[in-house]
């Protein structure tokens, strides 16, 4: 045996001879290369890839790997993130190598679209429309928002005052965001 680049690629050199009584020799060689040109395979196929909400990110596959000569292959996972247009708009690319001894590669991709299309939720309704008297205007309510994504919503408030007939007749309209 001639070993090669590799624990599954080397040389087998069978020898045979054959002698008679009146030491006449034949002799027989058989050169047997033997190559791992194969890849692994994986057990499953690969995860499909995905668009999601940022708070439904799936937990990456578990794969695992055989090969025709190899009987220890170990599958490496990556995750690249592409940022998008926002911090809850990304891109991962998920990639499992499962490698032999030879350096025989199988890969698996999974693209992951990460998206953020839900608004912030207002923790309470919107105060109601009203009429008051000049001296009655309520203080505006304070509202707070929370969201699917983002742990950090702020809540801005603008009011716009739109004068009436009189100087104490006018019509606020109250504006969160």
């Amino acid at each position: 045996r001639s070993d090669g680049n590799c624990s599954n690629n080397y040389t087998l050199t069978r020898y045979w001879n054959a002698t008679d009584d009146c030491n006449n020799t034949a002799s027989c060689v058989q050169v047997i290369t033997v190559q791992d040109t194969q890849a692994p395979v994986f057990d499953q196929d690969c995860p499909a890839d995905l668009t999601v909400e940022c708070n439904a990110v799936p937990l990456p596959a578990v794969l695992n790997a055989t090969d025709n000569c190899d009987l220890n292959i170990t599958v490496e996972f990556n995750e690249v993130r592409s940022d998008g247009n926002c911090s809850n708009n990304y891109t991962l690319t998920r990639y499992w190598n499962a490698t032999d001894d030879c350096n025989n590669t199988a890969r698996c991709v999974q693209v992951i679209t990460v998206q953020d299309t839900q608004p912030p939720v207002f923790d309470q309704d919107c105060p109601a429309d009203l009429t008051a008297e000049c001296d009655a205007v309520p203080l505006p309510a304070v509202l707070n928002a929370t969201d699917n994504c983002d742990q950090n919503i702020t809540v801005e408030f603008n009011e716009v005052r739109s004068d009436g007939n009189c100087s104490n007749n006018y019509t606020l309209t109250r504006y969160w965001n």
